[in-house]
C-alpha cells in the first residue's frame, strides 16, 4: 500500500466545508460522525472537524516570489494537465483566490504553477504543479 497523507483541519461550518471540498473541488466524502467528516482529498485523508474557535485563528503571511501567501495552508501537487483543469474549474466558479493562478519562480529549480484559495471555513488550500523530482529542489547546486 502506498503511504497516505492524513491531516485534521478545523472548520467553522460543516455544511460550508462540505460544499467547498465536495462541490467546488470535486472531492468525495468518507466516514461521517457528529461534528466531523472525512474527505478523500485527491487520494489523501483529510478530516474536517467542527471547531470554530480553532478555525478563526489568525493566519500569518510569508513572502512568495514577489507576493505574499498565507503561512498556514495545505494542498496537493497535481500533474500540470490536472492543475490546469482545476484552474479552469475554479475560475469558472468565480473563486476569490488568495494567490491567483500563476507560474512562480520561473526559470529556477523551484519553478511551479501555483494557486491558493480559502475554503470559507478558516483554511487555505493550495494547488501546485511541478515535476516530482523538483519538489524538494534548492537554488544551490
Amino acid at each position: 500500500m502506498e503511504p497516505l497523507f492524513h491531516l485534521s483541519i478545523p472548520v467553522d461550518d460543516l455544511e460550508r466545508a462540505r460544499n467547498f471540498y465536495i462541490d467546488t473541488l470535486g472531492c468525495t466524502v468518507g466516514r461521517e460522525t457528529r461534528g466531523r467528516f472525512d474527505i478523500n482529498f485527491f487520494g489523501h485523508h483529510i478530516v474536517a472537524h467542527l471547531s470554530p474557535r480553532e478555525a478563526a485563528k489568525e493566519n500569518g503571511a510569508i513572502a512568495s516570489d514577489g507576493d505574499t501567501a498565507p503561512l498556514r495552508h495545505f494542498g496537493v501537487i497535481l500533474p500540470l494537465e490536472d492543475w490546469k483543469e482545476m484552474e479552469q474549474r475554479l475560475v469558472s466558479r468565480d473563486i476569490n483566490f488568495t494567490l491567483s493562478p500563476r507560474l512562480s519562480f520561473a526559470g529556477k529549480p523551484a519553478e511551479q504553477h501555483i494557486m491558493m484559495l480559502p475554503d470559507g471555513c478558516g483554511n487555505i488550500v493550495e494547488f501546485k504543479s511541478q515535476p516530482h523530482d523538483r519538489v524538494f529542489a534548492t537554488d544551490t547546486p
